[in-house]
């Protein structure tokens, strides 16, 4: 590889999310340093926007980036797109479901999360997580199969069309701003027929407030706006059984719905919890503070696959904006590791949480203080966290940022293609 010494160390990288990428993106221009970045799908998807493309406010190729392309200028980064089904920390040697193998002198473990359904009955098999870019595209799918049908069948026909979320965090609040807003007032003002059906969205939390991690000002600002949007909360109460059609409560209530949309939480990825390495949390790989794996010499772990202690000693929450600096600073202790350097200790430059309730409506609470913020200014904010991890990811910006113009500038923008039917992820990567 040109300009990569013959002697260097070979760093393997498992993810292609944002604390993956954040580590290939540091280690670049390292000249006694390779790199091999192992992703699936080969390209890094901005999962905070997802449920945008499954309400299609945004397409495929506007939260997805090709890998190879952002690394196309760097000779020492080499990207993979494999599906690794093994790895052995002992070694470094990282299995391929192609039967090939790749061993490197350190291992980063940045395999990302999955759904956790927590045992529930029937939610792996009925409900729709939001984590993965094929996932917005079945929700998205979903969506429009069910008011291509009821615009056929007309008010008589369609009754009322039920849709359920569960979890009151920010994926389940942005999730259900976002579905209200469209079924709700956008989809009717475009299709007459439509303006006919009764559409519902339900909330569903075991906490007493939405926006668990907030502060109360903001969760109550939260449930406001979504009340104003027609979500229904159903707060204190836990799913505890999913069918194709309904949804059953712990307080013995049966709900009919179209889709169960499923924002209950995350854990690591099956291939953590297949590494043998020790595991606590959501199934995360605990690390050291300097976010190497204990008893496993030159193995590193973060993103969501990883806990990573914060100042209290409890882990950091599953942000994007911890993995990607996780990501950065297992990079700064690889170089620091090859220049013969002590590594350092992750400390974690809280920028705030935020969350996206609707058109007009956010909520931020910024700084390690979270000052509080509505409104405009917070969806101003919001906008240029996710421009700024967007730029770090070398992503492109100007579709995310015309959007944004047209979502809060222009409230009855609506997407049409809702009604036409979606292309698979790989197909738009391709496409674009």
């Amino acid at each position: 590889m040109s300009g990569v010494s013959e002697r260097s160390t070979h760093v393997v990288v498992i993810g292609g999310g944002f604390a993956g990428v954040a580590c290939a993106r540091t280690l670049t221009g390292q000249p006694d340093i390779r790199v091999t970045l192992l992703d699936r799908n080969g390209y890094h998807q901005f999962q905070p926007l997802l449920y945008q493309v499954a309400t299609a406010e945004l397409d495929p190729a506007d939260v997805s980036y090709d890998l190879e392309q952002m690394f196309a200028e760097h000779d020492n980064v080499q990207v993979r797109t494999a599906d690794v089904v093994a790895i052995d920390p002992q070694t470094h040697t990282v299995s391929l479901a192609d039967g090939d193998t790749v061993t490197g002198d350190v291992l980063v473990l940045a395999a990302g999360a999955q759904a956790n359904f927590f045992d529930v009955p029937g939610a792996a098999q009925h409900t729709f997580p939001l984590y993965t870019l094929d996932d917005a595209l079945k929700l998205r799918e979903r969506l429009r199969a069910v008011y291509t049908e009821a615009a056929a069948e007309g008010p008589a026909g369609a009754g009322e069309i039920t849709f359920v979320v569960v979890g009151g965090g920010p994926t389940g609040v942005e999730t259900a701003g976002a579905l209200a807003e469209l079924v709700g007032t956008i989809l009717p003002r475009q299709f007459e027929k439509l303006a006919l059906i009764r559409s519902r969205i339900v909330l569903v939390d075991h906490g007493h407030a939405v926006l668990g991690p907030f502060g109360p000002e903001a969760q109550a600002y939260a449930a406001q706006q979504l009340q104003r949007r027609g979500v229904r909360l159903r707060l204190g109460v836990t799913a505890t059984e999913v069918g194709a059609d309904h949804v059953i409560l712990d307080d013995g209530t049966t709900m009919p719905t179209r889709a169960v949309i499923w924002g209950g939480g995350v854990s690591a990825a099956p291939l953590v919890g297949e590494s043998r390495m020790p595991t606590g949390r959501g199934g995360r790989i605990d690390v050291r503070p300097d976010l190497t794996v204990d008893g496993h010499p030159g193995v590193y772990a973060a993103g969501d696959a990883a806990n990573i202690p914060g100042p209290d000693g409890l882990p950091l929450p599953q942000l994007a904006s911890v993995a990607q600096q996780a990501g950065r600073a297992v990079g700064f202790n690889i170089i620091a590791e090859a220049n013969g350097r002590p590594r350092s200790a992750f400390a974690y430059h809280d920028k705030g949480i935020m969350a996206m309730i609707g058109r007009g409506a956010a909520i931020a609470e910024l700084g390690a203080r979270h000052h509080e913020l509505h409104g405009r200014i917070a969806f101003a904010a919001w906008l240029g966290i996710h421009a700024y991890l967007m730029a770090d990811a070398k992503a492109e910006t100007n579709a995310f940022i015309t959007w944004a113009e047209e979502f809060y500038l222009h409230p009855g923008h609506c997407p049409e293609r809702l009604l036409t039917p979606p292309v698979t992820a790989s197909a738009a990567r391709s496409a674009s």
